[in-house]
């Protein structure tokens, strides 16, 4: 890890997202009272950083340009500025991290709900045909039964095949993008 954030590279090449701002203040949350290297990115300054990195090549390390027309002033360094965005995707990750074992709990709550749903509904469908008739109606309901049971299983599935896999995407970037190196260009 460096010490020392470069002033601007001109090598960052294709991995650099570069952002134009009039202070280096405009990058934070102006609501959030946290110290300044605690605080929140701003909402746009975030969604612009996380959409431009999403489009980068996933390999190799991230570069965020600074251009700022105004002088950094204290307690703001090149350091404390790229100590702060790391430590808040850091952050995101993980709460990122939180959220897919927070759905992974859930997807094992109702695969549990739904397996003991679609048993009770197999255990009624076999007791309608061995006690009643072959009706029509006894066949409805038997049908009925097996579909609703396995329609229970939809959501549980959906977690474990499907729900969890963006979720996870965006981890490795917000992971990406706490290790990202800051270049700041003062016009100032």
């Amino acid at each position: 890890m460096e010490n020392q954030p470069a002033v601007f590279d001109p090598r960052a090449g294709n991995h650099s997202i570069e952002l134009k701002l009039k202070d280096v203040t405009q990058l934070f949350n102006s609501l959030d009272p946290s110290p300044f290297d605690s605080k929140d990115l701003d909402h746009d300054a975030e969604e612009f950083i996380i959409s431009w990195a999403r489009e980068l090549d996933s390999k190799g390390p991230l570069h965020l340009r600074l251009h700022i027309e105004n002088a950094i002033t204290a307690p703001w360094t090149p350091l404390t500025v790229q100590e702060s965005v790391r430590h808040y995707f850091a952050y995101r990750a993980s709460m990122n991290r939180l959220e897919l074992r927070q759905l992974f709990k859930s997807g094992r709550i109702t695969l549990m709900i739904a397996i003991s749903f679609l048993a009770i509904c197999l255990f009624l469908t076999r007791l309608l045909e061995t006690q009643t008739l072959n009706t029509h109606i006894s066949k409805l309901v038997s049908e009925s039964l097996t579909i609703i049971g396995w329609v229970a299983m939809w959501r549980p599935m959906q977690i474990y095949l499907y729900d969890w896999w963006p979720i996870q995407r965006r981890g490795v970037l917000l992971n990406r993008l706490s290790h990202i190196k800051v270049d700041i260009k003062s016009t100032a």
